[in-house]
């Protein structure tokens, strides 16, 4: 199987390298913006060749201030394209989700062209930027290219010295520092898996209260409280809603730095989540909850007159970066031995896994006891997901086994095909005394 990761390196660069550097930055993202607006005005396209043929001359032209090389105009025409296409997603997925009732909010992002702030280009390799002997690398810019010294880590490093497989690269610059980095997409070739090579199966339920909890098949559970993240996130919230009411010029300097401070803490922490689950259960097969569309089904409606706790609460929900834990689960997994798969959610807290009773009522209040209305079975709510979420997995293995197939993620498309495995998950039990 092949595999991507993401290798930052950082570049040593001159005060003179340096100002070269700004200056195909600011280049990019000013051609960025233009281009979205010319895209804006051709009834809000998303198609590449359309912004291409309408920009690219322009983008060349060595008169204008944008002065780009041929291959970073089509790059920025693409760029545009993709951001567009996004926004016309997220619309479509507006418009379904106020049909059916779960938002009244209207989505704004293509009421104006989006806008590029970000001193971020991209690369491709080969044409934009490439290796030279001695660990350095040659990168574009307005004025020719220039070769620059790295460091690194030393695995990506290795990799590189190798001959590692190259894709595109982003020029990204971190402005507290005053420094530029290159992060490069490196290819690797890893033995495809095999339900052999796994042999423990492991269900994650993830959350807010906690963070996550993970069982295995031999009964074992991990814990991870998010109490004191969930105060640090709170810590954030107050100040920024103090710095906003300020509105001066230097509170809005703080709000860019504390935004910024706010992303890097929430994705240590979902780093270090996931690295916790891979050393704690090493050589594991991770079931996942396909949680697509879960804050349209979650958030409801918003009421201006709703008390501070209510809105609190729903803050909480909007912060809530699972997805980054279970991407970055997913991604680490492969290096590690392990595996990640994605099962349905459905019913995964309310279901008894040991007679398989499923029913709103088996939680008291949607709280944290688990008390099966049929056969009295209780238990934390969370790690009772966690089970049915480990039995769900324990059949994608079984059926990896016998079609020689494995199945990463659930075709949520298909109703029918949905109903037969939601089905299947109902006869699954779980029996504390064989842990099976």
């Amino acid at each position: 199987m092949k595999l991507t990761i993401s290798a930052k390196l950082k570049l040593r660069h001159t005060p003179e390298q340096k100002a070269a550097l700004d200056a195909v930055t600011l280049a990019y993202r000013d051609a960025l913006n233009f281009a979205s607006e010319r895209a804006f005005e051709l009834e809000k396209t998303s198609s590449a060749p359309k912004i291409h043929k309408a920009v690219y001359d322009t983008l060349r032209d060595q008169e204008w201030r944008f002065r780009l090389g041929s291959q970073l105009a089509c790059t920025v025409s693409r760029q545009v394209a993709a951001s567009y296409k996004t926004q016309w997603t997220k619309l479509k997925q507006n418009i379904s989700a106020r049909q059916k009732g779960f938002t009244k909010r209207r989505y704004k992002g293509l009421d104006t062209a989006p806008k590029f702030v970000s001193r971020t280009l991209e690369y491709q390799y080969g044409r934009d930027y490439s290796w030279k002997k001695n660990g350095k690398v040659s990168v574009g810019t307005l004025d020719g290219r220039l070769v620059l010294e790295f460091d690194g880590y030393q695995k990506h490093l290795d990799l590189i010295q190798a001959g590692a497989e190259t894709g595109a690269a982003k020029l990204y610059y971190q402005r507290s520092r005053k420094q530029y980095y290159l992060i490069v997409a490196l290819h690797m070739e890893l033995p495809d898996p095999q339900p052999s090579d796994h042999k423990t199966v492991v269900g994650v339920d993830v959350g807010q209260r906690y963070h996550f909890v993970a069982t295995d098949l031999n009964g074992q559970s991990l814990f991870e409280k998010g109490a004191a993240i969930r105060y640090k996130k709170d810590q954030f919230a107050r100040t920024i809603k103090s710095l906003q009411r300020k509105g001066t010029r230097s509170a809005t300097r703080r709000l860019v730095a504390l935004s910024g401070r706010e992303r890097r803490f929430v994705a240590d922490r979902n780093h270090v989540l996931s690295k916790t689950l891979l050393t704690r259960f090493p050589g594991s097969i991770f079931g996942l909850e396909d949680l697509t569309n879960i804050r349209d089904r979650t958030e409801g409606r918003s009421n201006p007159q709703s008390s501070p706790k209510a809105r609190r609460s729903r803050r909480r929900r909007s912060q809530w970066s699972f997805a980054e834990l279970q991407a970055n689960l997913a991604y680490k997994a492969p290096l590690h031995g392990s595996l990640a798969v994605q099962v349905d959610a459905d019913y995964t807290s309310q279901a008894c896994p040991r007679c398989g009773h499923a029913s709103k009522g088996n939680r008291p209040n949607a709280g944290l006891m688990f008390v099966c209305e049929v056969c009295g079975h209780a238990g934390h709510s969370d790690r009772v997901a966690s089970v049915n979420i480990a039995l769900r997995t324990l059949l994608v293995r079984q059926d990896w086994m016998s079609t020689g197939v494995l199945s990463m993620r659930p075709d949520v498309s298909d109703g029918e095909v949905k109903a037969a495995r939601l089905s299947r998950y109902a006869e699954l039990r779980w029996n504390p005394d064989t842990n099976t």
